[in-house]
């Protein structure tokens, strides 16, 4: 083995460690978003029907209104609709979402869900037009 072989394997190993090392240092995004209170505003005919918390522990929702009725289910940090009654279901494809300004919309109901978060930086609105 020559002194230019050890040089290699001494680079290989040090980008190696530059890209692994991140992973072990505290601030990874994955963890700390269980540790930031999300909520969940649910809105109805545009006004503020219900705020929940996202929690761990299961929560069920059930918003009835003079066009029909739709079940949230809140757990596992995230939200989802769970059930509606209207005649399209596209409300129920939004799936489960837990991150900060997800939301789901029901239109035929006129319901909306949408996650809000602590504000990062860049979350600001940039300018607004009338």
């Amino acid at each position: 083995m020559k002194r230019g072989d050890l040089l290699i394997i001494v680079i290989i190993a040090a980008v190696a460690l530059f890209f692994l090392v991140p992973r072990w240092l505290p601030g990874d995004e994955s963890e700390n978003n269980h540790n930031k209170l999300l909520t969940a505003d649910i809105t109805l005919n545009g006004k503020l029907y219900k705020t929940v918390e996202l929690t761990k522990e299961e929560q069920i929702i059930e918003i009835k209104s003079e066009r029909g009725t739709n079940v949230v289910k809140v757990h596992d940090y995230g939200v989802e609709m769970y059930d509606t009654d209207c005649p399209d279901k596209v409300c129920l494809t939004f799936g489960f979402i837990k991150k900060s300004k997800q939301s789901i919309i029901c239109l035929p109901h006129r319901v909306m869900v949408e996650i809000n978060g602590v504000q990062d930086v860049g979350d600001e609105l940039d300018a607004v037009i009338n």
